[in-house]
């Protein structure tokens, strides 16, 4: 099993342009630059602060380890302020005040109760829990940890559209203010990238405080060593508030490869292998397959700021071009559904409140299109359909005129080029409940001025003015028509094309395995329950 990316078949050997943005933003850096510069040695904490050594089967009910192979490398070293936060909680090492539930609610996690005190005001009140460094889960540590990720630079995407004053009201009460009402705080302060650790996680250094969430968190796994972008290793944590975990630890792989991963589990040398490619499906057991409903949609970000697509009716005709039920009957083999809007069927009062795009541009036509400079077409490999997607799209686009080149490396290595703009299409499959369980961060992050996660880098005073309503309404049903109201907007503007709706395949043998979370929110997969039988 290659513990590395293979290459796609489909990959440029070229990288894209460097030239930045045309149209600058001095809120926004265009880059989630790592935050830290922690290398494997500087993740290693002692065996023992977990209360065992590899390989030793504690006293739990479980006593063999689990193998677990994951899609997605470390890309900024474990840092709680970027994605490698939610593999972090996928594998129940870190946790926040509180959780989100199947129906996107929050519940009790560090917290166990809340209450709002006036418009910007919550007051949490904390549960009696020990850090896996030992320490004390107190108010202290709670304010520490959350100003820490408001002094982030920059900041993680779900506090993009807020700022949290946080104050000790107590040992075991929080008081969480914001700078403009906010009804979706408990749901926000369930964000993997707002996780509680100890005082120990926290070293000021010459570039700033890094963050080292090894040993110091507070979840059910204690992460003991990374190495790389290749394995990491976790062991129980015995002080858990919520009970020993039923296996003594987990042996993690990062592996790219989606075939790589389906190998793994098919010949047993993993018991658990995420996002299983939709390609391999047919070569498991069907006990080893597990389809998960998502909230995830597959889109096609278009450059606003710079080349082809600054053109609205360029754009246009790049969103007419695209036939999504060819891409879910060739691609996805059926598996995931065509495309409805931002928010698809994982989003299930989304269809009744959708409202029609609003002040779309008039297609151009073959012969305008046929005009402009190549485009360069990019993609990750760390979701096994998203290569395929590519190559369908590039068909499509090239049968309207456009001179399509691609682009595919591994996440880590785009991510930056993306958010800068150096790419004129990218495909990205997104989480649109990732940030907060509702889209109005999705939304903001993604498609406002100041978002932090503007691949597309759009700026449009009417998305901003409506994502901004969204985010402020009280109330379910005015959220909900606020929030399509700003899909409205976005879809009018042509700066995503929605391609598909994704479902996922989790492997496992379930006659084998036991107690995995098939989370359409993606933050769990092995819990505190998960074991082998």
């Amino acid at each position: 099993m290659s513990s590395e990316s293979s290459p796609s078949s489909q990959s440029s050997q070229s990288s894209p342009s460097s030239t930045p943005s045309a149209r600058r933003n001095p809120t926004r850096t265009g880059v989630r630059r790592p935050l830290l510069a922690l290398g494997a040695a500087a993740l290693l904490v002692p065996v023992a602060a977990c209360g065992g050594s590899p390989g030793d089967s504690g006293s739990g009910s479980g006593d063999q380890r689990l193998r677990a192979v994951m899609a997605f490398p470390p890309a900024q070293a474990m840092s709680p302020y970027g994605d490698d936060a939610v593999t972090l909680s996928r594998l129940s090492v870190i946790e926040g005040l509180t959780r989100i539930d199947e129906d996107g609610a929050a519940e009790p996690a560090l917290a166990t109760k809340w209450r709002r005190d006036g418009d910007k005001g919550w007051e949490f009140t904390l549960r009696d829990a020990r850090f896996q460094d030992g320490g004390a889960v107190d108010a202290e540590a709670v304010v520490r940890s959350l100003a820490a990720a408001q002094a982030a630079s920059p900041r993680p995407r779900v506090l993009s559209d807020v700022r949290l004053t946080v104050e000790a009201g107590g040992e075991r009460t929080v008081r969480v203010t914001t700078d403009e009402a906010d009804p979706l705080l408990p749901q926000r302060l369930a964000n993997p990238s707002l996780a509680i650790l100890s005082g120990a996680a926290y070293e000021k250094g010459a570039k700033g405080t890094q963050v080292n969430p090894a040993g110091h968190a507070t979840g059910p796994y204690t992460l003991t060593k990374v190495n790389g972008a290749v394995s990491a290793t976790l062991e129980r944590n015995d002080t858990y508030w919520g009970g020993k975990a039923k296996a003594p630890g987990v042996d993690v792989k990062f592996v790219a490869d989606g075939t790589a991963r389906a190998n793994a589990l098919r010949t047993g040398s993993a018991d658990i292998a995420e996002y299983v490619p939709v390609a391999q499906v047919s070569l498991l057991e069907e006990k080893q397959i597990h389809e998960v409903p998502t909230a995830r949609t597959n889109t096609l970000y278009l450059n606003t700021g710079r080349g082809a697509f600054a053109d609205p009716a360029i754009r246009a005709a790049a969103r007419a071009a695209i036939d999504s039920k060819a891409l879910v009957d060739g691609v996805y083999e059926g598996r995931a559904d065509t495309a409805r809007g931002l928010l698809g069927p994982g989003v299930p009062w989304a269809a009744d409140a959708r409202e029609a795009p609003e002040g779309r541009a008039e297609p151009a036509g073959r012969a305008e299109v046929a005009k402009t400079k190549q485009i360069v077409l990019a993609t990750y490999t760390n979701r096994p359909e998203l290569p395929e997607v590519a190559s369908a799209v590039q068909q499509q686009l090239e049968a309207r005129g456009f001179t399509v080149k691609q682009y595919v490396r591994d996440y880590a290595q785009m991510e930056a080029d993306a958010l800068a703009g150096r790419y004129d299409a990218f495909i990205q499959a997104r989480n649109t409940l990732l940030d907060t369980a509702d889209p109005v961060s999705y939304l903001g992050s993604d498609f406002t001025c100041e978002g932090s996660f503007n691949i597309s880098q759009l700026c449009d005073q009417g998305v901003d003015e409506a994502v901004a309503k969204a985010a402020g309404a009280d109330g379910l049903t005015a959220r909900h028509t606020a929030e399509m109201r700003a899909e409205a907007k976005i879809l009018g503007a042509d700066a995503a094309v929605p391609l598909v709706h994704e479902r996922f395949v989790q492997g496992f043998d379930s006659g084998k395995v036991a107690g995995v979370a098939l989370d359409p929110m993606e933050r769990r997969l092995i819990t505190a329950d998960t074991r082998l039988r």
